[in-house]
């Protein structure tokens, strides 16, 4: 019984395959027309910092905070990552820069992580324009570089890669999406089939007849219009 619900499951998809691949089909270029078309395209630079113990003895003697006292792990880089997206460095790099930016839509554009196992920071900044998502990566850095000096009164946060102009949409990727929508597009297919099936209820062969009446069936007409045709041809 399994086998003959396969049967008919493959078969009603077979009896479709026309419809489905035109839904595929419109749906993967639907995908890649929004994505090109409606899509704003985001440009990322991002820049890399690196906390180090400061080495500067004089400093250290002086400091109620000492870079010893401060033990350089996940919880400082945690800190220091949420320094990062703080209202006084946000507000301090738009006052800088003089870019016409909210301070909330700022803080959205800024993501801040923090490389595993390392006292490595990323600061990526994602902006409509590519250079000033590069202007305000590195601005950031070098705020965050000085308030750390100010709060904590030490020295050990390092600029190790300046972010670069990148001439690439972050959040545009044409094969990505294009995969993305057919998938939709397969499993909205797979909808329509089911649906298109259990909506119609014509009889088309013998066996739906026993399967639906639980009545044998006796006799059958065959279709005879061909063999017409032919005998109009034999006149």
């Amino acid at each position: 019984m399994e086998e003959i619900d396969l049967k008919e499951m493959f078969q009603m998809f077979w009896n479709k395959k026309i419809e489905i691949i035109v839904i595929i089909l419109l749906f993967m270029i639907g995908g890649i027309i929004y994505t090109s078309e409606f899509t704003v395209p985001m440009y990322s630079s991002s820049t890399t910092l690196v906390l180090a113990t400061s080495e500067d003895a004089e400093t250290t003697a002086n400091t109620t905070i000492t870079a010893t006292d401060i033990t350089i792990n996940s919880k400082l880089v945690s800190t220091y990552s949420e320094l990062v997206k703080s209202k006084n460095i946000l507000r301090e790099v738009i006052y800088n820069l003089e870019v016409p930016i909210e301070e909330e839509t700022l803080r959205k554009q800024v993501k801040v992580s923090s490389v595993k196992n390392t006292e490595l920071i990323e600061i990526v900044v994602e902006n409509e324009e590519a250079q000033t998502a590069a202007k305000i990566a590195n601005e950031i850095a070098k705020v965050f570089t000085e308030k750390v000096k100010e709060i904590y009164n030490i020295n050990n946060v390092q600029i190790v890669d300046h972010a670069e102009i990148t001439s690439q949409p972050s959040n545009i990727n044409y094969l990505k999406s294009a995969i993305l929508f057919t998938g939709i597009g397969i499993v909205i297919a797979v909808i329509y089939v089911i649906v298109a099936n259990m909506i119609d209820t014509t009889i088309k062969t013998a066996e739906d007849i026993e399967k639906n009446f639980n009545v044998p069936v006796l006799s059958s007409i065959p279709m005879i219009e061909k063999l017409s045709d032919e005998r109009k041809y034999k006149r």
